[in-house]
């Protein structure tokens, strides 16, 4: 079974920037799908981004240009490096995991997700 731990969250002034990193453990993690979400007070949960095992991003439009993911297979990280940020940013950001065929406008197609990791952005 594949664990994942996020960290990378914090407080940050509007146009600042992010990077999010989800250590996944357990087998076969190369082989898995690995994606993004966020969930506002209030909002349901939302995609950001993917990656398959071979490293090809797919976006959402919540991305909106702002955001980049990236996995590095050897370290088994999940990376989503975000900018230009803006207050309605703002939410719990989790990584998740799921079959190759999973995408981040599917939450649903995630099984495996992490604990989440706190983004705040004010002034």
């Amino acid at each position: 079974q594949v664990q994942l731990v996020e960290s990378g969250g914090g407080s940050v002034q509007p146009g600042g920037s992010l990077r999010l990193s989800c250590v996944a453990s357990g087998r076969l993690v190369s082989s898995y799908t690995l994606g993004w979400f966020r969930q506002a007070p209030g909002n349901e949960r939302e995609g950001i981004a993917s990656v398959d095992g071979d490293g090809n991003p797919s976006y959402t439009d919540s991305a909106k240009g702002r955001f980049t993911i990236s996995r590095d297979n050897a370290k088994n990280t999940l990376y989503l490096r975000m900018n230009n940020l803006k207050p309605e940013d703002t939410a719990v950001y989790y990584c998740a995991a799921g079959p190759f065929y999973s995408d981040a406008a599917a939450p649903g197609d995630f099984k495996i997700w992490g604990q989440g990791t706190q983004v705040t952005v004010s002034s």
